[in-house]
């Protein structure tokens, strides 16, 4: 892994703003302890790093977004000198910027909660939680993410924390899961536990809402906030590869509050479901994908 000693990159000062005793540090700070812990942080690195050999064979979903995010860069007049890549998937960013937006980021520092899933690639790579950047304040030109931060605990912390690093004038830019991604399998997991077991508690994660995904952003601090929607249709066989497929993009949950192991039961009645409301005339079931662009430019510059 490369080692750069850079203003960029300033351990716990980073979280804390200037000072450790600083006003906005003390805001930030209790922002972050005060926040629900929805999600098992350890479980989640754990799912990526097993996830890690698959990604590159069923990581559809993130090469989309960050295609769609290199893109969106590309139509842009300037340039933007650093940048730092938030949940960084075994480069795919990189080569879509390399391949869509040639010329437009200069120093590309790719960070994630999975050494594993960062890969080896030729730049600089930082094993680092979205949930504790290592940012300096008004260090990066750019904050860019792909299908990453919907994990987060606190989404509205990692927003700030965002809007922190960039310097004046600085761009947001990050796709994650919405609201109406897996809303099939939510459904008939539901109603399967309900059958056999009599109760149900929550399988799929709860993913932020379009409509308020732009408040989001302004809660956080950014101007000019822009919320895009793209829906994407994924067909296949059989429901159980649509669970095989999760699992190999490390897409799988990682609720704290786990209602304990899915059993084969449940599974086996939650796929005859799934067939039974989701399939087309071909016998493949659909499984929907809802993914958000987030747009928000740091005030001034």
């Amino acid at each position: 892994m490369p080692f750069v000693s850079s203003p960029v990159l300033s351990g716990s000062q980073a979280l804390h703003g200037k000072s450790r005793g600083s006003r906005p540090a003390r805001r930030l700070r209790d922002l972050l302890i005060a926040s629900p812990t929805i999600f098992d942080r350890k479980l989640r690195r754990q799912r990526l790093d097993r996830a890690a050999a698959t990604h590159d064979g069923a990581g559809f979903l993130h090469q989309r977004a960050a295609r769609d995010l290199a893109e969106r860069l590309a139509m842009l007049s300037r340039t933007f000198p650093v940048a730092v890549e938030v949940g960084a998937r075994q480069g795919a960013l990189a080569r879509a910027l390399g391949e869509a937006a040639p010329g437009k980021v200069g120093l590309l520092i790719e960070t994630g909660l999975s050494r594993p899933m960062l890969g080896a690639g030729p730049g600089i790579l930082l094993a680092a939680d979205e949930e504790r950047l290592p940012l300096a304040v008004a260090s990066v030109d750019l904050v860019i993410s792909a299908l990453a931060l919907h994990w987060t605990n606190d989404l509205v912390g990692a927003l700030i924390q965002a809007r922190q690093a960039l310097t004046g004038g600085g761009l947001f830019l990050a796709a994650l899961l919405g609201g109406a991604t897996l809303t099939e399998l939510r459904q008939v997991l539901l109603e399967a536990e309900i059958e056999i077991r009599g109760g149900a508690g929550p399988r799929v994660s709860p993913f932020a809402d379009a409509a308020d995904a732009a408040g989001l952003l302004s809660r956080a601090g950014f101007v000019e906030p822009v919320v895009d929607v793209d829906r994407v249709s994924v067909r296949y066989d059989h429901p159980l590869k649509l669970l095989a497929d999760l699992r190999a993009m490390g897409e799988t949950s990682v609720l704290a509050q786990r209602p304990g192991p899915l059993r084969r039961a449940v599974v086996a009645r939650a796929s005859e479901l799934y067939l039974k409301k989701f399939a087309s005339a071909d016998g493949r079931i659909t499984a929907s994908f809802e993914i958000l662009t987030l747009t928000g430019w740091a005030p001034g510059g």
